[in-house]
């Protein structure tokens, strides 16, 4: 008889195997489609250009062939939580307004919060899903590449660049190390606290404890790998792959344009609603 299965835990932060379209583009590509996507919604932060983003961000998913497995699994306190942050912004009201009789609603602080949620989850699934198709040793050639015009003014963007793709690496295995803490904090046998006093005083330790261990692996992680890039030849050596796009590339690129090109042309040219 097999044991039950535990808890799906979600991949975070690591490229997933296999191969499509999607991982294919170089990584600059994707921080461009990033950083496009986020300037779009923050400056025109409505309904077309949400869906569109949406549409755009389904099509991307569907090609990079993300397994449902990969997928997090949203905890219940959550969705409790959600539902009751909504119920209280629908007590704002605010236009449109439907009448069911004697009672006039307002279902403007709702439909306000429900666009908040969807513009934070599209920029959230488009950032994971590129750290799901993105080698992270692809990024700080690609970063170097971008910012090559920054160097007329004596930036220091390899370094920047190496800085943000070791961060991107090291993150994923000090995850690991934080989660082997928590087990085996969980696994250590602690005598029961007599009063309120005493299990406060136990938990502010275990807490110091586990920042202070946490610390320690991050250093040793770093050490560790500072030893290896100088034994590859240093942080340069990085920066330095060849990398450069392709042409689809471009038409990836193509259709972001579009897509923004159509959203302010909605949002300010011919806005929905209009005569």
């Amino acid at each position: 008889m097999s044991a039950p299965a535990g808890p799906r835990r979600p991949v975070v932060l690591r490229p997933l195997p296999g191969g499509s379209p999607v991982h294919e583009l170089w990584a600059g590509t994707k921080l461009i489609v990033i950083a496009a996507m986020g300037l779009l919604l923050a400056l025109f932060p409505g309904w077309v250009p949400i869906g569109l983003v949406a549409v755009f961000l389904f099509v991307g998913l569907r090609a990079a062939r993300v397994p449902r497995t990969a997928m997090p699994t949203v905890p219940r306190w959550l969705w409790l939580l959600l539902a009751l942050s909504g119920a209280t912004v629908a007590l704002a009201g605010g236009a449109p307004w439907v009448d069911l009789g004697v009672v006039r609603l307002g279902f403007g602080g709702l439909l306000d919060f429900l666009r908040l949620m969807s513009f934070i989850l599209v920029l959230l699934v488009l950032s994971v899903l590129v750290a799901w198709t993105t080698d992270p040793a692809d990024v700080a050639p690609a970063l170097a590449r971008l910012g090559r015009p920054l160097k007329v003014l004596r930036l220091p963007v390899d370094d920047w660049a190496v800085t943000l793709a070791l961060t991107l690496r090291a993150l994923p295995m000090l995850l690991d190390e934080l989660r082997v803490l928590f087990a085996a904090r969980r696994l250590r046998p602690r005598p029961p606290a007599a009063t309120r006093r005493r299990r406060y005083r136990r938990w502010a330790a275990d807490q110091v404890d586990l920042i202070a261990t946490a610390m320690t692996v991050a250093l040793r992680r770093a050490d560790e790998m500072g030893d290896a890039i100088t034994a590859r030849g240093g942080s340069g050596r990085l920066a330095a792959r060849p990398s450069r796009p392709g042409a689809a590339d471009a038409l990836v690129l193509g259709v972001v344009g579009i897509v923004c090109a159509l959203s302010v042309h909605i949002e300010l040219i011919a806005p929905l609603g209009s005569g």
